[in-house]
């Protein structure tokens, strides 16, 4: 049986998120469930970023928890268009909490890439932008050009949030490259790169 062709419409998922972590600064990062991880690993490991493995629909939770625990970090939220609509009530719970410091980044290549690329909702017409804007976020934006996406970096690193961009990718894969799939492991050296050896004692 053929493999399945997959279009290569839509900015390079790779580049977007090397984009996205260059000028990160100290900003905490959680990444979503499959690619998002795998391309932010891809492009520059940091003892700041907390990969998630096997809690779909967690990123943009995980990130307001890290946002509200931490109000003087900026947090920057990296996940999938299929991860975030597994997660979508998120959007309302965030709109209310109202972090300032919380930014959500959907790398939206309009598949479920984690279970055979079948077609997703957001690639047949689901505007996750406008639901995050009904949700009541001040700024959420759909990315759809690297011109598109130059500008709104300014806005994923600084601007008040919640902040939300759902950045239109191509579904042709990367090549996967993947962290430690410790989870324990992963949370201690993300709680000791935060808060120092002296939360530890």
């Amino acid at each position: 049986m053929a493999a399945k062709k997959t279009s290569a419409k839509g900015l390079d998922r790779r580049k977007v998120v090397a984009a996205l972590v260059r000028d990160r600064g100290d900003a905490l990062v959680v990444t979503g469930l499959g690619s998002s991880t795998y391309d932010t690993f891809a492009v520059g490991d940091h003892d700041l970023n907390f990969y998630l493995w096997g809690a779909m629909g967690g990123a943009a939770m995980a990130g307001l928890g890290l946002a509200l625990a931490q109000p003087k970090r900026r947090v920057l939220v990296i996940t999938g268009d299929g991860e975030m609509l597994m997660g979508i009530g998120s959007l309302a719970t965030i709109a209310v909490a109202a972090p300032k410091n919380l930014a959500i980044a959907v790398i939206d290549n309009g598949h479920y890439g984690e279970t055979g690329m079948q077609r997703a909702h957001t690639g047949l017409g689901v505007d996750i932008t406008g639901m995050a804007k009904a949700a009541g976020f001040p700024s959420a934006t759909t990315i759809e050009s690297n011109a598109d996406l130059q500008r709104w970096l300014a806005v994923f690193h600084r601007k008040p949030g919640p902040v939300f961009g759902d950045i239109k990718v191509s579904a042709v894969p990367a090549p996967m490259k993947l962290p430690v799939r410790d989870g324990t492991a992963i949370k201690y050296r993300f709680r000791e790169a935060l808060l120092g050896k002296a939360a530890f004692e």
